[in-house]
């Protein structure tokens, strides 16, 4: 799927970005190198990720890691089912940003 130019279509930047991935992992990740996990759109690429956490959290981004997460087979008794797969973005900022998120009340 090609959208041209990220930086222009802001429409769908702002729906890249679906959440920011808590863990002790990230937690880790983050204090070592600066880095911010997040969970993005299956089909998001690199340049859109950096785009829209420029534009969402006004910070300048040096590099983009992405990692496809396999959905884990889970059991219901007999049935077996999927969870469903999901995309995680590492995001590493310039020296001297930081990103602060707000606890929702």
């Amino acid at each position: 799927m090609s959208i041209g130019n990220p930086k222009t279509n802001t429409e769908r930047l702002m729906l890249v970005l679906l959440a920011p991935q808590v863990s002790e992992k990230s937690t880790f990740v983050g204090e070592k190198n600066n880095q911010y996990v997040f969970r993005v759109l299956s089909d998001a690429t690199k340049p859109e990720i950096k785009a829209a956490v420029e534009l969402m959290f006004k910070k300048k981004v040096r590099a983009v890691q992405v990692a496809n997460v396999k959905g884990k087979e889970k059991r219901s008794g007999k049935t077996i089912g999927r969870r469903r797969n999901w995309k995680k973005a590492y995001v590493s900022l310039m020296p001297g940003e930081e990103i602060t998120y707000q606890a929702a009340e």
